[in-house]
């Protein structure tokens, strides 16, 4: 085991200690007296001290040292009891530690760093012994402590887990801990003075990947769009890379998808997920992966245990799963013997009486009176309970149901529910509405009335041998879900299932089956809510109906179509979060064709919901993830391939129909069937390995290709001559005699290729293809892809930003990403605001992705515009607030109290790069209602009404009568007229709606605010004498253009309060007489510094607030 490192001098510890490795850093010592072959004088004696001392002073006889070469000194760095203990650690050492130490000039450095790394490791190792604690280890706690101490994060950013490791600045490692959050990863590092620290939010990260070379040994590598950074020395490299994509996929998912990737309920509540969690989650979606349950299933025990295998007699060795509604087994080796048993079927879960041979038996006995053996079972009386338990509720529900089905069924009448249906037109409306519900849906499946044959080919006997072939293996693995599943199955798949089992088999695989029994009329109550209704969703089934399979004849009838349109509607009505999908329809074509229509519906359910998730939504996320999967198994399994073709997304984009469609639309009928076969058994791991195989098999074709367009040929022209040759179909069960021959090629260079063979020679080549390594590059690939939908979205929004805005494309893309931060930061820590929250759930219901924006609301804004503003109000933090409410205000013209990006932009635009007129126009409508609140109006109001003075102000221009006071007012407010007739600013520069006028109260508002944006300003003085200046010019004209005249003309009358206005364009002439004014208006901003202080101070001038308003979260 790892031990804090202690000194010890080495002088001293030659006399008892054998040193059996060493290198220039490490040695590896034995004790005297331990495994030596012969007795010695000293290996005796220090044997003999070493036993009679007590437990607590005995030393382990194996230890590792830390020397640095010309020093005395050395610290034990580890221990053990045994030599293969301390060869682990030797090992570790060797590998990840030792060649990175010789980078340090200074000697010392590398005890110290070292010390630090061995530190850390003990501080993972304990942290696994405390697993069972995780809710409050004392490592934990501390780490903890200090991720709160070094990062400053709202207590609400929950830390999940953290490891030691390091991360290299250049050629320099820098060993730190790295912290895992619910949204954040975080590595500090503090060594030899230096101090590293950083965070990375989730949602910037891009890519995570394993990568090796150089002075790291393998090591795992984050990036970013601005940059990558390598982490190595993980104690457990395989643990913590699941871990970092897991917590990057959740965050994503979460926060980037806006139709809402399904999570689990406990994931949706970042504040529960812990590591423990985090397992338990990995370890369910393989499950569900593995045996194609449903997504609602929770997954309740896990243990090792052998069933007993008739078809092999004997115990087969592997994992005992138990869910809601299941019980899977699966052998050590993924799919060698699998088998699902729905607790539905089960009659009983007992302990037999255990023997020496069979230990811990368990006797599973199922409704078709057979029974199924498990032995070895560690915690076999809790399981059995546990499963008792469930069974006994579960069969509750089910005699409740039968009791309510059986009075309903008593109460109707006794005809026969299905009637098989032709469209006719129906005179008698009563009628019509019985027959919604007993007279529409096809009892039998399509291929029995219309049969699609190819000529040339003779089917009856080979039928007849494949019939023959099923019911022996009935016989020998039972009949139903619970039927073992093998490798003598996947052979006898591969060759076509005959069309007469093929309906009931596809149910069986994909377990359809327990769906349609556990909800018997459902579909029918379906079909009766959503057939007459019209929606986008149905006009778009409508216009695929004749495109599904138009060369059968079962869909060129008026009865394939009418059974088409029910299926496809009834799904869209279940789930409207799916809808309707393209390619959904030849799917739905082709499972009408073998299966009743009703069945067709479940295994549509099965399909769409558990075997091909998140594939059939409006950006078929689920499928671009399988693509980019399949980007990379092309990499690693084609190599000289994926060397010729730099951007392999050209191949991928030839594949994504293979996978939507399950090769339907590409291959000709026969054979594409024989591929759905295989995909009701093995699920996407059928589709994977064929479409490589496909590639393999015309490799050499694709490499001499000229252009793309011809490679898609290439493509194209194999997959049409792919048939289905059933003349011998034992031939195909057997496996290449030579192992080195591809019969495939030799099929292909010969002209023909053949689709049993085809998938026989899939699964051998790329068998190890295992559903767990699908499910860990899955959640890789989804951050990539979500990513990518990422750009796209922020692409479109610069589109449709940058021709309204002078802002350079490069800040404005930096404007957008601070704008997304600032609303991912409240839906990191919970802002209180409930248009946030409304505007997240509007996500979860499913915005369009080409209509998604990003939206802040005005605690949002208030954060940005600190950050943004050009003039932040004197450090006046009242006055900043207020005006960012107003500008708000202002920018939300569609009151719904959320501000888009556009709107963002815009204003920054204008106090960036506007004109003078422009700037001061935003201020002006800041201070006019409804921005100006009633409550300042009223504070304003108190303040009496401010009268200009009396002094005339002559513009340039000697007055011409100087007989009086009233004269030389008089003359002096015809010169204000005529300045403002030359000026031509009575009206608005915008025309047809001209700026309100602004009352004397909203004015001394406006210049308040003027004031404050001078202060801490170089010629601070200059700008209020300025203004000074301007207000009371401002004052005298609006006198001058509200003053009504005397009743004898040669005496004023009082100017009232609310009858005092002035105009945008009185203001702006005005503020033009100043160029201390001017210069400040029009002084140039420098966005792009604002922008790079901004995203350092974001989190620290949001995380404070956030967390006052959640102080118990």
């Amino acid at each position: 085991m790892w031990l804090n490192p202690e000194e010890v001098a080495l002088k001293n510890a030659l006399k008892l200690w054998i040193t059996e490795r060493s290198n220039d850093f490490f040695l590896l010592q034995r004790r005297r007296g331990r495994g030596e072959p012969t007795g010695k004088i000293s290996g005796l004696l220090v044997g003999a001290l070493d036993t009679v001392l007590d437990s607590n002073a005995r030393v382990t006889p194996f230890r590792i040292l830390l020397q640095i070469p010309g020093s005395q000194i050395s610290w034990i760095i580890a221990s053990g009891a045994a030599m293969e203990e301390v060869n682990k650690h030797w090992d570790w050492l060797a590998h990840n530690l030792l060649h990175s130490l010789s980078v340090f000039e200074n000697k010392e450095d590398v005890a110290s760093f070292v010390r630090g790394k061995v530190k850390g490791l003990i501080a993972e190792e304990s942290r696994g012994r405390q697993a069972a604690q995780e809710d409050d280890p004392e490592k934990f706690r501390e780490a903890l402590l200090k991720f709160e101490r070094h990062f400053g994060l709202p207590t609400s950013e929950k830390l999940v887990t953290f490891y030691s490791c390091c991360t290299w600045k250049g050629r320099v490692p820098r060993q730190g801990l790295l912290y895992l959050s619910i949204n954040h990863m975080a590595f500090y590092s503090f060594l030899l003075g230096k101090e590293v620290k950083f965070v990375i939010p989730w949602a910037d990260v891009i890519r995570l990947e394993r990568v090796s070379g150089g002075f790291m040994t393998e090591a795992v590598r984050v990036s970013t769009r601005q940059r990558q950074r390598d982490f190595s020395m993980f104690l457990n490299l395989d643990e913590a890379f699941g871990v970092l994509g897991q917590l990057a996929d959740i965050a994503l998912r979460r926060l980037l998808d806006s139709e809402g990737l399904e999570l689990d309920r406990v994931l949706q509540q970042p504040a529960r997920i812990t590591k423990r969690i985090l397992e338990e989650q990995a370890l369910r979606e393989y499950v569900l992966a593995l045996f194609r349950l449903p997504r609602s299933e929770r997954l309740h025990e896990v243990a090792s245990c052998s069933v007993w295998t008739p078809h092999a007699r004997c115990h087969t060795a592997g994992t005992l799963y138990t869910t809601d509604s299941y019980l899977g087994f699966s052998s050590r080796e993924e799919g060698q013997c699998l088998l699902l048993i729905p607790l539905s079927e089960v009659v009983s879960v007992e302990k037999a009486e255990s023997t020496c041979a069979l230990p811990n038996p368990v006797i599973v006995s199922v409704r078709s009176k057979k029974a199924f053996q498990f032995i070895e079972l560690q915690e076999r009386d809790d399981l059995v309970e546990s499963l008792d338990c469930r069974l006994r509720s579960l069969h509750l529900k089910q005699s409740a149901f039968r009791t309510s089905r059986s009075a309903k069924r008593t109460a109707s009448c006794s005809n026969p529910y299905y009637t098989f249906y032709y469209d006719t037109a129906c005179s008698d409306e009563d009628e019509m509405e019985e027959q919604v519900l007993r007279n529409t849906v096809n009892s039998q499946a399509l291929m029995t009335a219309f049969h699609h044959s190819t000529p040339g080919m003779n089917n009856k006997n080979t039928e007849v041998v494949k019939e023959k072939l099923w019911e022996d293996h009935f016989v020998e693995f039972g009949r139903g879900v619970h039927m073992f599943r093998t490798d003598k199955v996947q052979r006898l798949v591969a060759m076509g299932i005959p069309e007469s089992l093929r309906g009931e088999l596809w149910m069986m695989l994909s377990d359809a089956s327990s769906d349609l029994d556990s909800h018997p009329g459902y579909y029918a109550g379906l079909v009766q809510t959503s057939m007459g209704q019209t929606s986008l969703t149905t006009d778009e089934i409508e216009r695929d109906l004749h495109r599904s399979l138009p060369d059968h004849p079962a869909f060129q009838n008026p009865t394939g179509i009418a059974a088409l349109r029910r299926v496809l509607t009834a799904y869209a009505h279940r789930n409207p979060k799916i809808g309707y999908c393209q390619s959904m329809n030849i799917l739905a074509s082709v499972l009408l064709l073998y299966a009743k229509e009703e069945e067709a519906f479940w295994l549509l359910v099965a399909v769409c919901e558990r075997m091909l998730p998140d594939y059939f939504n409006r950006r078929v996320i689920g499928a671009q993830v399988d693509q980019s999967v399949f980007e990379q198994l092309i990499s690693e399994r084609l190599p000289d391939l994926a060397d010729h073709f730099p951007d392999l997304s050209t191949l991928s984009s030839v594949s994504l129909s293979w996978f939507l469609t399950v090769f339907v639309s590409v291959l000709p009928f026969h054979s594409a069937v024989c591929v759905v076969d295989c995909f009701f058994f093995h699920g996407i791991k059928a589709i994977f390995q064929l479409a490589l195989a496909v590639l393999e098999a015309n490799a050499a074709s694709l490499c001499a290709r000229v252009d793309d367009g011809q490679a898609l040929m290439v493509l194209a022209s194999f997959l049409e001559h792919v048939g289905n040759d059933q003349s011998c179909p034992g031939e195909f069960s057997q496996p290449h005699s030579d192992g080195s021959g591809n019969n495939m090629l030799d099929a292909t260079a010969a002209g023909r290729v053949n689709i049993t063979q085809l998938i026989i020679d899939a699964h051998e080549r790329f068998g190890d293809l295992t559903v767990r390594k699908i499910e860990r590059l899955r959640c890789r690939h989804r951050i990539r892809v979500l990513q990518a939908h990422e750009d796209t979205t922020k692409e479109n929004a610069l589109r449709v930003v940058t021709p309204e805005v002078s802002i350079p494309a490069e800040i404005l893309a930096d404007i957008y990403d601070l704008f997304k931060t600032e609303h991912f930061i409240s839906l990191y820590w919970g802002d209180i605001s409930a248009v946030a929250a409304a505007e997240a759930a509007s996500w979860r219901r499913g915005v369009s992705y080409l209509e998604r924006r990003y939206r802040l609301d005005l605690p949002q804004f208030k954060s940005l515009y600190g950050l943004l503003a050009p003039w932040p109000a004197g450090g006046c933090r009242r006055h900043t607030d207020t005006l960012a409410r107003r500008t708000f205000t202002l920018l939300d013209s569609e009151r719904r109290n959320l501000l888009s990006f556009r709107d963002f932009a815009l204003w920054l635009d204008t106090l960036y790069c506007g004109e003078l007129s422009d700037k001061v126009k935003l201020l002006y409508r800041l201070h006019l209602p409804p921005v100006l609140t009633d409550s300042e109006v009223h504070s304003s109001t108190k303040t009496p009404a401010v009268a200009a003075t009396d002094r005339p102000l002559y513009m340039g221009m000697a007055s011409e009568r100087a007989d009086g006071k009233g004269e030389k007012v008089k003359d002096y407010q015809e010169q204000l007229k005529q300045m403002l007739r030359d000026l031509g600013v009575d009206k608005d520069k915008d025309g047809n709606q001209p700026t309100p006028l602004m009352k004397q109260h909203e004015f001394i508002q406006f210049c308040k605010t003027l004031c404050s944006l001078f202060h801490g300003d170089p010629e601070e003085n200059e700008l209020f004498q300025a203004i000074a200046k301007v207000t009371s010019l401002v004052l005298q004209i609006g006198e001058a253009t509200t003053k009504p005249a005397g009743p004898d003309g040669d005496r004023e009358a009082l100017v009232s309060y609310d009858d005092w206005t002035i105009s945008l364009a009185q203001i702006v002439a005005s503020l033009l007489t100043e160029q201390t004014l001017v210069n400040f208006l029009e002084k140039p901003g420098d966005l792009g510094n604002r922008i790079a202080a901004a995203k350092e101070k974001q989190y620290q001038q949001r995380a404070p607030l956030l967390a006052l308003q959640h102080p118990n979260r």
